[in-house]
């Protein structure tokens, strides 16, 4: 399944420690569970509490619907129940969604289904293998994918920047492209609290959804809309989980935190898109 990032060989298995490609590149499995395919370190916005807040918000039942939305696609287009699935989350953060999807599909059908879940921030992959041990985590680029072509049935891409040539790559020629972008209502109560009066209090994806139509042919779109009822200790997590907070002033972010919005709206896009 895997081929070298740095110079595109095939890879093997070695006394199940390390991947090793054709011209001797190496990559140790980490004994937490995930193995390490950068072959820089590298720098991301990211950080473990916008992580840690996702796991939260996940674990609170936030992303439900749109979970539930993914596996009952994806379900519905297995036809031999003998047939072994391969699923990619690229973008996978802290691999909440991959596991809770992971999870949905593995009740509702006996195919055989490896989830892979890939992100080039190495604490996420870090605190994805110790929560979910039932995947394969990778750090990884996704701009150089250390996969080789047309590997996976379905590639995920949940609000997460997307490479579209790699995916092209990946997918295999009967599979799936899932990308999940926000809609122009999503988190619309924060936008209102932290971004009153400027040009961020409206959200638009139309460029995004363009952008996705000339990459890959648009077969269906499902709109995911629903209010989440919000307490005042999921209110932190939220705030941190979304770019939204990113450069906020302090003050504003601490008058936000102070708020008590009873409930907080959830407006999803998702697209299906084959090559």
């Amino acid at each position: 399944m895997f081929r070298c990032p740095i110079c595109f060989g095939p890879m093997r298995m070695a006394d199940l420690k390390s991947l090793l490609c054709i011209n001797d590149h190496c990559f140790d499995l980490s004994k937490r569970g995930y193995v390490n395919l950068l072959s820089r370190p590298s720098k991301t916005k990211y950080d473990k509490r916008m992580f840690a807040s996702r796991r939260i918000m996940c674990r609170s039942g936030f992303f439900a619907p749109l979970h539930a939305v993914i596996s009952d696609k994806m379900s519905h287009r297995f036809q031999d129940q003998s047939e072994r699935i391969r699923v990619l989350d690229a973008g996978c953060g802290e691999g909440s969604h991959l596991a809770a999807i992971q999870r949905t599909v593995m009740q509702n059908t006996t195919n055989p289904l490896l989830a892979v879940g890939m992100d080039i921030s190495k604490e996420a992959i870090q605190s994805a293998a110790r929560e979910y041990p039932d995947a394969m985590w990778c750090v990884a680029d996704i701009a150089n994918c250390p996969f080789a072509d047309y590997q996976f049935r379905f590639v995920l891409n949940i609000l997460s920047p997307a490479h579209y040539a790699e995916f092209q790559r990946l997918v295999a020629d009967d599979g799936m492209l899932i990308k999940v972008i926000p809609a122009r209502y999503h988190l619309q109560e924060l936008r209102e609290m932290l971004y009153a009066g400027t040009h961020r209090q409206v959200y638009s994806n139309d460029d995004t959804l363009e952008h996705f139509k000339a990459k890959f042919t648009l077969v269906d779109v499902e709109q995911v809309q629903y209010r989440f009822p919000l307490d005042q200790t999921l209110l932190e997590p939220l705030l941190h989980m979304t770019p939204l907070s990113w450069g906020m002033e302090q003050g504003r972010l601490q008058r936000a935190l102070k708020m008590e919005p009873k409930e907080i709206t959830v407006d999803l896009t998702v697209l299906f898109g084959r090559k």
